[in-house]
């Protein structure tokens, strides 16, 4: 008996293997290669396009020649940043971009919003497919192709005033009036963008108990008195999400929409910091004076972000990290 039990007894293992999972010891994790090699192309890209370039902020400090290139340029501080605001372009062009990326920031919550409100409520759910679908293509296409067909639309002999001229109104000069093409960025902006973010307000629609919207019905409550206190509240977290993200954006009022379409007949109305930027630097050669603005707009947009992050945070329960 003896016997049989010590053939059948387990090997035991060496004290060094045991040791390796005892309680409270954590395991050694190998060192995968080949996740850092995946890692390693994107890291390269970072560095030679974001980081590299970073050296040439020195050019807003600087009174930049491309002769002498960065360490042979003089070095005249504030100078470039006081002359920015010295200028009297200065003023309309603050304001332009911020009337601009306001205008696009508020219409870009309110159109959506309505709109996935409405589309919520068709029953057939091919026609609300294929209508969300349809919306939903403009944004993938570029502002170089928009630009052409809205210049198309909107010409002195386009459809939009033939259309106008049969209720004996125009022609209409909608790319050459100051008054006029604002509200034309703005509202080719929302046409083009709004089928994005009417996809995340379904998405937080389909979240919403249909029971709630049954014991109002029960109750009396018509459609209306559903939106307002039932659909509405439960979309405050999203809207303010959105709305304190788009915070962050506010000096961005769409250089390649506006570049695309503007022309110097509109600059009173339509030039913003980007476009300013462009032909200054790239156009009149002022690099160092170009930088510098540049510079001054990417400070400001970094605050931002992080206090709309820090809003979102706080309203929205929202972080990246």
């Amino acid at each position: 008996m003896m016997g049989k039990a010590e053939q059948t007894r387990l090997p035991v293992r060496p004290q060094t293997e045991l040791s390796a999972f005892r309680p409270g010891k954590k395991r050694r994790k190998p060192f995968q290669a080949h996740y850092h090699l995946m890692l390693l192309p994107g890291v390269i890209l970072l560095v030679v396009f974001s980081v590299i370039p970073m050296f040439g902020l020195l050019m807003a400090f600087q009174d930049y020649k491309i002769s002498k290139g960065i360490f042979g340029s003089p070095w005249v501080g504030l100078e470039n940043f006081t002359y920015f605001f010295e200028l009297s372009d200065s003023r309309v062009i603050i304001r332009n971009t911020l009337f601009l990326a306001i205008a696009k920031i508020v219409a870009n919550l309110i159109v959506p919003l309505v709109f996935a409100i409405l589309l919520n409520e068709v029953r057939q759910r091919a026609f609300k497919r294929t209508v969300q679908t349809i919306v939903y293509l403009p944004h993938f296409l570029s502002w170089v192709i928009l630009a052409g067909i809205f210049s198309e639309l909107f010409l002195t002999d386009g459809i939009v005033n033939r259309m106008l001229e049969a209720f004996g109104i125009g022609p209409i000069q909608f790319m050459g009036d100051n008054r006029v093409f604002p509200y034309i960025l703005i509202g080719s902006d929302v046409w083009k963008e709004f089928g994005f973010n009417t996809i995340i307000y379904l998405a937080a629609l389909a979240g919403i108990d249909p029971h709630l919207y049954e014991a109002a019905s029960i109750d009396g409550a018509n459609w209306r008195k559903q939106t307002r206190l039932i659909t509405l509240p439960l979309l405050r977290a999203t809207i303010i999400l959105l709305a304190t993200l788009a915070i962050g954006n506010i000096l961005n009022a769409g250089f390649d929409q506006i570049f695309n379409m503007y022309s110097p007949i509109v600059y009173e109305s339509s030039d913003v910091i980007d476009t300013y930027v462009y032909r200054a630097g790239i156009l009149d050669g002022q690099y160092g004076f170009a930088t510098a603005i540049g510079l001054m707009k990417s400070v400001i947009a970094f605050v931002l972000i992080i206090f709309s992050y820090s809003l979102a945070y706080k309203y929205a329960n929202y972080r990246i990290f």
